[in-house]
């Protein structure tokens, strides 16, 4: 009977640490370079935290980082406050993460596109090529001239991944098409540079590109913004960015940020919160293409179902799409 009283006991103090736990939900955004009205990565993490704030009726705080100098400096000055979840948005944050979290282990921290081993750090990883493989299918089917193109952000493994994947898509339907790519920097400048993108763009389009697809943040509105003035097609990333030039974007490749951080707010809230590795991919819903009401008349039936099919195939594993991640290598160019 005391054994049993003393479980008890114990359940209610797990109990009401877990309460307790929920009811200190004070959630913290710092978004990466290019703010958080980006239209794309940085943004797609705001609306995660406003569909929190929302539902539940919690602020949170935020910050738009203006350097590489300030990441372990506002990291830190989060977790004094008391904030948490702290959720960074970006890998260039992994150092800083790395630095921070061990000092405040109480608070429960994510970081969004990199992984930082640590007992109170969720890293939320996308498979991105297999959301790019699919606007790489699309932008086959669309592409008139056999042409299409990519232009990316900063040249780095991540970006090298989305592009990977768009080329296996593109490469799997029309085996015979060419695609140009090309990346806008080596520097975290290459993600707020829309005139650089639009340059790109327009280079690849003077080539015979009548499809180009972004994976470059600020810069790929430059991208969108090139491709509609030509008259061509472009495809958006990580937010929806149909609605950018209705009838000029075939397409969006989306990267659920807002699902990561909406989830990680709720999830302290309710005193879920799990550390660890999350890979979100299509068959998690982490990643898609967007069909609305912006680019419906672009997409036909033929396309939505060759698409359709291909997901099933690989969430099924009978369509593998490479991850260049993993060795560095794309199969097809």
């Amino acid at each position: 009977m005391m054994l049993g009283k003393t479980l008890a006991a114990l359940a209610f103090a797990c109990m009401a640490g877990a309460a307790a736990h929920a009811a200190d939900a004070n959630p913290a955004v710092i978004y990466d370079l290019g703010g958080k009205f980006d239209r794309s990565f940085n943004q797609a993490s705001y609306e995660g935290a406003e569909r929190f704030k929302s539902e539940t009726g919690i602020a949170y705080e935020e910050f738009e980082l203006q350097n590489d100098a300030q990441r372990e400096q506002a990291l830190r000055r989060f977790a004094e406050k008391g904030y948490n979840p702290i959720i960074v948005t970006g890998f260039s944050y992994a150092t800083a993460m790395s630095t921070v979290a061990p000092e405040f282990p109480e608070t429960s921290f994510v970081i969004i596109d990199e992984q930082v081993d640590q007992p109170n750090v969720r890293s939320v990883k996308f498979g991105e090529q297999e959301g790019s493989y699919l606007v790489g299918l699309l932008a086959a089917m669309a592409s008139k001239t056999g042409k299409v193109g990519f232009v990316g952000g900063m040249d780095i493994p991540l970006i090298q991944k989305f592009a990977c994947g768009y080329v296996q898509g593109v490469k799997a339907t029309n085996p015979d098409a060419e695609v140009f790519q090309n990346m806008t920097g080596t520097t975290g400048a290459a993600w707020n540079d829309p005139v650089r993108g639009g340059e790109l763009a327009k280079s690849q389009m003077d080539r015979g590109a009548d499809v180009v697809y972004h994976a470059a943040g600020g810069t790929g509105i430059g991208v969108l913004q090139a491709a509609a003035d030509a008259g061509k097609l472009g495809i958006g990333v990580d937010s929806n960015q149909d609605y950018l030039h209705p009838g000029n974007v075939l397409t969006s490749m989306l990267k659920r940020v807002d699902l990561a951080t909406y989830n990680a707010m709720m999830d302290v809230k309710d005193g879920k919160f799990t550390p660890g590795l999350q890979v979100l991919g299509l068959a998690q819903d982490g990643v898609g293409y967007s069909i609305d009401e912006f680019n419906e008349k672009l997409i036909t039936p033929e396309m939505k179902d060759a698409a359709e099919a291909a997901k099933a195939k690989i969430i099924s594993g009978e369509i593998a799409v490479h991850d260049y991640s993993t060795d560095g290598k794309c199969p097809v160019s």
